[in-house]
């Protein structure tokens, strides 16, 4: 996930701070407890990603504590919000490592944020899980070089983006396909480039593609020009914020076509704001269902019940993963020493989560499927299971 809020500038600052936090590898956490940091979106527009993941997290830990912890020590869980802001991931990095003294790090979720921390995770030697981080420069840098520090739960951008395509053409058999792009994020082009190329090189038309900006709420303009198009499929590549306004609004206007997205549109707010009636004939990709029949999966949402009183979202059973795959390296690695955990990591063979099997790639990519949930009534189905 990505929200672009002057990266650039973000990165800047990230390096500056790096004099302050370098060296700050090497054992971390008294003698009986292991800290591992959480930099997540707690508050701001984002928030329900950072809650679930943070539940996730905890969950997961409890599992661990339960069996007598990791190489005889308690694992404990450091939150630090950053507002679902890149500029407040930043500081939410230094805090964790500078003055928690945490072992690794799991998030932020928007790829943005996740790129403008990686300064301060690099400097410091520290390993960074991004549960949902989807965009290809998280794990790699401008000039292509992988970073050493950085991983992720979650596929990446281009295989979300042509898996919505291919389902689009050869599932729902669609042809004329209309785009609305958050511009502000890079998650958002991303997926729509992606699905585009796929869409086209498919035999399908681009009827329409239009802008808009985090945070807007009126989009009937912008709809009016779409319908006006004759589109039979729309694809909104967005976060659920503004995704929920746009169906409301979409179906308002009558543009009654089928609609889709990626895993940005995974809340239990979108429900609430499209409002269910609404949400029919709906899909986005993601890299998790709680329908999944696995006996791992359906465990994880027997205790994710007990615990919260409600299924668990991608976030949550990504973050559950994150903080299983942290546990592995330091398992593999019989220690706590943020080098050799991120030196574990990048080895990591064998693992399954709930969201299935992990082997890094050489960019630290899991290599992994992806699903398409249906919505029914605002009610999240699984349709089908896509592999790489």
């Amino acid at each position: 996930m990505v929200r672009t809020k002057r990266i650039l500038s973000v990165l800047t600052a990230g390096l500056i701070l790096t004099a302050a936090i370098s060296g700050c590898g090497g054992s971390k956490g008294s003698s009986d407890t292991i800290k591992l940091g959480g930099n997540l979106e707690m508050t701001g527009g984002s928030a329900s990603y950072g809650i679930s993941s943070r539940n996730g997290i905890e969950l997961a830990l409890r599992e661990v504590n339960a069996k007598g912890g990791v190489n005889g020590k308690k694992v404990t869980l450091v939150v630090a919000d950053n507002k679902s802001e890149a500029t407040e991931a930043t500081n939410a990095m230094q805090k964790l490592i500078s003055q928690d003294k945490v072992v690794g790090v799991i998030g932020p979720n928007l790829s943005s944020a996740v790129i403008a921390s990686t300064a301060v995770s690099s400097a410091a030697r520290t390993a960074d899980i991004s549960p949902m981080g989807t965009n290809p420069k998280v794990t790699v840098d401008d000039h292509g070089k992988v970073k050493p520090y950085n991983f992720r739960a979650c596929f990446i951008d281009p295989f979300q983006g042509t898996v919505m395509a291919d389902f689009a053409l050869n599932t729902l058999k669609v042809r004329r396909a209309a785009i609305m792009i958050d511009n502000s994020s890079d998650y958002a082009k991303g997926l729509a480039q992606f699905f585009r190329e796929k869409f086209e090189a498919g035999g399908g038309t681009i009827v329409g593609e239009e802008m808009y900006l985090q945070k807007d709420t009126d989009f009937k303009a912008t709809l009016t020009k779409l319908r006006d198009a004759n589109p039979d499929f729309l694809y909104i590549p967005g976060y659920y914020q503004e995704v929920g306004l746009i169906i409301r609004q979409a179906k308002e206007l009558g543009l009654n076509v089928a609609m889709a997205g990626g895993d940005g549109w995974d809340s239990q707010k979108l429900a609430e704001i499209a409002l269910p009636e609404n949400l029919n004939n709906c899909y986005f990709s993601s890299l998790y269902s709680p329908d999944d029949t696995s006996k791992l999966n359906k465990e994880f949402v027997e205790s994710y019940q007990k615990e919260y009183k409600q299924k668990p979202d991608v976030f949550a059973a990504l973050a559950y993963d994150s903080a299983k795959l942290f546990i592995k390296a330091m398992e593999d690695a019989k220690s706590a020493d943020p080098g050799k955990i991120a030196e574990a990591l990048a080895q990591v063979s064998g693992f399954t989560g709930v969201s299935g099997s992990i082997k890094f790639d050489g960019s630290h990519n899991p290599i992994k499927a992806a699903v398409i949930i249906e919505l029914k009534n605002g009610r999240q189905t699984f349709r089908t299971k896509v592999n790489p």
